[in-house]
């Protein structure tokens, strides 16, 4: 037996190489870079024909066209090009997954029902293959976030080019992760358990009852260990869970509750409120049905997984496409998320496109994919936004990069200037020239 695991652990030591991007990350920003000629959407402050955006030291320094441009910058040229702020992905795993089939390789869920002391940046791959694959579409920032099947841990934003993932890390935490306990059965799919009415309440109500003890608990903790300073009042041993929730409890981070149907969107902001949290809905198939409610609350909610089959068999079949432009006519703050997955999240601009299809006006849509997410998120001070003072994250595009057809061409984050070669870039050159040396290409 002890022969047997020495074996495998020597397995797993030499193929983790294959699992890793030979792309290196892009260097600190030396001098400023000034791109020249195009078509810049500052997403905020509306489009520049023809002008110019200066950036230095990682920092937008300047927009518009008559900018004084320093005569050491290095100006490119991206006349008849487009200048968009990179692209945010709200809703991902990209980094704690590299082969869904390779166990060694997920790192994604924690073993237990709590765990608010889960942080997504530490276990964060920097070496990973899909975020240059995803960065090549426009995506520059991601919300990585654990999955779980309650309390999951907290989620970060991550820039996707660095060396580590403390290089990579724009924001953490940025939010406490909950899953809201499923309360309709499932009408449809082999992988549900089939559960009577009455299995359902019971496992509904005892996790809600987990929830409430496990706050309950944080809350009483924070009190015993903010009493340590009072003379006489003994030392209070630290928790780690619920030391993590201790900035919940403060307002300091929001809480993400993950729900679909209105139902369990109704149930969570109840109790939200019965504690007193900031929250954010994730997920939303059903949030259009009670857009007045999360209006009036002023709930925003991230939108995911919108190339997806409608939720009930009565259902219209572009039920998914036409929530964001429901909520966006009800008033409600939204921004597009992805699939929550990890190897499809380059097709985050053509999930906006298809809600441009079905009624969201363009402009609406490409802000649900930057701005808004950087709200929501609470970094639109640094992103989000082609502005004076925030970082230099800008993606150039040969044109709308909800279109398909759209190349990006250049990528800078924070002022670094991003390689956009990846693996399946490489594999359609290696097959390409294959087919040219048989003659069938010219």
């Amino acid at each position: 037996m002890k022969g047997k695991m020495i074996v495998l652990v020597l397995i797993v030591l030499f193929t983790l190489p294959v699992f890793s991007s030979d792309i290196i990350p892009g260097k600190p920003q030396e001098k400023p870079i000034a791109l020249v000629g195009g078509t810049i959407h500052t997403v905020t402050k509306g489009t520049i024909e023809n002008g110019v955006v200066l950036f230095d030291k990682g920092k937008i320094v300047a927009v518009g066209r008559e900018i004084n441009i320093p005569k050491d910058a290095e100006v490119i040229d991206v006349k008849g090009k487009h200048i968009y702020p990179g692209l945010i992905n709200a809703f991902t795993t990209i980094g704690l997954i590299e082969i869904g089939a390779v166990r060694a390789t997920r790192d994604v869920t924690e073993v237990g029902l709590v765990n608010p002391n889960v942080r997504a940046e530490i276990a964060f791959n920097p070496d990973s293959e899909h975020p240059p694959v995803t960065r090549s579409n426009g995506i520059t920032m991601a919300l990585v976030v654990p999955t779980g099947e309650l309390i999951a841990g907290q989620s970060a934003l991550m820039m996707l080019d660095g060396w580590t993932w403390e290089e990579m890390t724009l924001k953490a935490p940025v939010g406490l992760h909950i899953y809201w306990p499923r309360m309709t059965l499932p009408s449809r799919g082999f992988m549900f358990v089939r559960r009577s009415p009455e299995e359902l309440k019971k496992e509904v109500e005892t996790r809600l009852n987990l929830i409430r003890e496990t706050f309950q608990k944080a809350r009483a903790y924070k009190k015993a260990k903010e009493s340590e300073i009072q003379k006489g009042v003994p030392y209070h041993d630290t928790d780690l869970k619920y030391e993590a929730m201790i900035p919940v409890l403060e307002g300091k981070v929001p809480v993400f509750i993950h729900a679909n149907s209105s139902k369990e969107i109704l149930s969570a902001i109840e109790w939200a409120e019965s504690e007193g949290l900031k929250i954010v809905i994730v997920g939303g198939a059903d949030s259009w049905k009670v857009a007045d409610v999360l209006k009036n609350k002023g709930i925003p909610v991230i939108l995911t997984n919108i190339h997806r089959l409608p939720s009930r068999r009565y259902s219209d079949y572009d039920e998914p496409f036409t929530v964001a432009y429901k909520l966006y006519k009800a008033g409600v703050k939204f921004c597009i998320g992805g699939e929550g997955g990890y190897y499809n999240e380059r097709n985050l601009p053509y999930q906006a496109g298809t809600c441009v299809a079905f009624g969201l006006p363009r402009e609406e849509a490409l802000k649900a994919i930057t701005i808004y997410p950087a709200e929501i998120l609470g970094v639109a001070d640094k992103v989000g936004s082609i502005e004076p003072g925030k970082d230099a994250t800008l993606i150039v595009t040969t044109g709308d990069p909800l279109e398909i057809s759209t190349q990006v061409v250049y990528e800078f984050i924070q002022g670094k200037k991003v390689d956009l070669s990846n693996r399946q870039v490489k594999l359609y050159e290696k097959y390409v020239e294959k087919y040219r040396r048989l003659g069938l290409l010219k």
